[in-house]
């Protein structure tokens, strides 16, 4: 529930299932629709801005000459599709709208549904669902520790609050990381599974293989470099995680 933020969307999305239902397009592909329906109208905010002209519009064109057919509401899909997702969309548009602090915004909203349909475990833990953060005792925490940042003078909550600075944690892992540089905790993660987990330092996550810290890197769109990186480059990682986390939504609903 926490990732749905417009009832008018998700009401739609319902309406639309309805009439599927009751067409004769095939019931095993009705699911696929409204998911990716639901999906494309929260990335364009479709609901958000006169509501009732753009239901009204929808509710004509997928009831053309009186009747629902397969054929008729995949090819409206379709337009819509090349309409509102071109590659502009995923490449620039969507990647603008990842500069933004609202934690609620349609587009992280998405990226984290992205992060439960793929499985995805949380940064630096394995068998430790993202999706079981969300729904249960998980927070969202700064990749880049906001008092880090604070203290490098980056104070302005519009820039350490960015949604592009966000990932979910298990407490444990929260705790190690603690308000650290990215070069310092990524490097001692690191560190423990070259090492062996044979440390005196606090152990940062249960991974204890490189190819699935790599992995875990990518499922949680952090760039391979962090691991370099202090607030100098800061903007560097927005900017590069703003690409990733769209290019994941793109998999995303292109596998819906």
């Amino acid at each position: 529930n926490k990732l749905m933020n417009s009832d008018l969307t998700l009401d739609f999305a319902y309406t639309l299932y309805l009439l599927l239902h009751n067409s004769d397009i095939d019931k095993t592909q009705v699911k696929r629709y409204v998911q990716k329906w639901y999906v494309l109208t929260t990335l364009t905010s479709r609901y958000i801005a006169s509501p009732e002209s753009a239901m009204d519009t929808d509710l004509r064109r997928i009831s053309e000459k009186g009747f629902i057919s397969e054929k008729g509401f995949c090819k409206y899909l379709e337009e819509i599709e090349r309409a509102e997702l071109s590659d502009v969309f995923w490449n620039d548009g969507l990647v603008q709208n990842f500069e933004t602090t609202a934690v609620n915004s349609p587009y992280i909203n998405v990226y984290w549904a992205a992060q439960v349909r793929m499985k995805d475990d949380a940064l630096f833990t394995k068998n430790c669902a993202v999706s079981n953060l969300i729904t249960v005792i998980g927070d969202v925490h700064h990749i880049f520790p906001k008092k880090y940042l604070q203290k490098n003078g980056i104070n302005e909550k519009s820039k350490y609050n960015q949604v592009a600075n966000y990932t979910y944690l298990d407490t444990p892992t929260n705790i190690a990381v603690g308000d650290d540089a990215p070069n310092s905790y990524f490097s001692r993660a690191l560190r423990q599974i070259q090492d062996g987990c044979a440390t005196d330092e606090t152990q940062i996550g249960n991974i204890t293989s490189i190819d699935d810290f790599n992995q875990n890197l990518h499922t949680n769109c952090i760039p391979a470099t962090i691991k370099d990186w202090t607030y100098e480059n800061y903007d560097q990682f927005l900017l590069e995680r703003r690409k990733l986390m769209a290019q994941k939504i793109k998999e995303y609903y292109e596998g819906l």
